[in-house]
């Protein structure tokens, strides 16, 4: 697992042009030998550092410019997004000086650039969730699980593959793990596993509600391209006035269902457009909404959950009883 860089500022270059990459500010570390190397440079640029975190930061240094052989799977959560890009790694690591602050990276074919965290079973979310840069991730059988996922099945589970090799036991045990991401995927396993169908679009009503919206939502079965119409006002029928199609399904959303929305709009004659699908989006979509900026919205898994926590004291009583949240202060582990 290979995070890239906090804020993910570089992750579309990353997908578009085939590396993984590590944001240390380092020189050159082509020639190292040693992660005693690694750790001599970065004291010479963080004098104040503790030794234990030179230990952490050099030791991840190290396993992404030596560790990482040709073949490798390589997983990158992406940042302010649902999902994960795995890929392939095919060559040894090279220092580049002309990708603004990307230096360090390795090459690596993507053979999926996006996967819905929502296929991944809670184990191996919880090894990717690790707070680290850099992670090898053995237990669980992992690897043949990761290759299941990409011929396009769900995660089958640690039980469920036939291998040889049942450790339960992998280096990310003893990592931190990114407490935020957890609890996300937490919340999205239980929302995945009790809202499917008609009762996704039930959440979505009562989250358009909290936020002041009139709704009106289509009986189960057969919608006429449209789960629920939105408007302002005593009656809702002010504007923004808003179509709002839900796909539950683990598979992302086609082009052929954004259009579909767009001619449902046009027929009730909308302002806006909201088309919510828990399993993401294709590319042809996310690039196509782009054009209709500002008459269509896409939410995936990860913005529900985010409008879900932002509006969640404002839903119903009963709702909140079969979704229940609680808020907790956590303690932020740096690296």
């Amino acid at each position: 697992m290979i995070r890239g860089d906090r804020h993910g500022s570089y992750q579309e270059v990353a997908l578009e042009k085939g590396f993984a990459y590590h944001g240390t500010d380092l020189p050159d570390l082509d020639k190292v030998a040693s992660m005693g190397e690694v750790a001599e440079l970065l004291r010479e640029r963080n004098p104040d550092a503790k030794e234990a975190q030179i230990r952490a930061w050099s030791t991840q240094i190290f396993s992404f410019v030596r560790r990482i052989k040709e073949g490798d799977l390589v997983a990158m959560p992406l940042r302010n997004v649902n999902k994960i890009a795995i890929g392939r790694v095919t060559g040894p690591y090279r220092h580049f000086s002309h990708m603004g602050e990307v230096h360090h990276t390795i090459p690596v074919q993507w053979l999926q650039p996006g996967i819905s965290r929502t296929l991944f079973q809670q184990d191996l979310l919880f090894s990717l969730g690790s707070a680290r840069t850099v992670c090898q991730i053995e237990r669980n059988n992992a690897e043949a699980r990761f290759q299941e996922i990409l011929k396009g099945n769900k995660d089958p589970g640690y039980e469920l593959i036939d291998t040889k090799d049942k450790t339960n036991k992998g280096k990310e045990d003893e990592v931190p793990t990114d407490i935020q991401q957890l609890a996300q995927d937490q919340i999205m396993k239980y929302i995945d596993q009790h809202f499917k169908g008609h009762d996704l679009a039930q959440l979505v009503e009562a989250l358009l509600q909290a936020e002041g919206f009139i709704t009106k939502l289509s009986p189960p079965g057969p919608d006429g391209g449209v789960d629920i119409l939105a408007g302002r006002g005593a009656l809702g029928m002010e504007g923004p006035k808003i179509c709002v199609q839900v796909k539950s399904s683990f598979s992302p959303a086609d082009v052929n269902i954004l259009r579909a929305l767009q001619g449902t709009m046009h027929n009730f004659k909308a302002d806006q457009g909201l088309l919510v699908s828990w399993g993401g989006f294709t590319k042809p979509v996310e690039n196509e909404a782009r054009l209709s900026f500002f008459s269509v919205r896409l939410w995936d898994a990860s913005d529900l959950i985010e409008a879900l926590l932002k509006y969640y004291d404002r839903l119903p009583e009963d709702l909140q009883a079969e979704l229940p949240l609680k808020r907790i202060w956590a303690l932020v582990i740096e690296e």
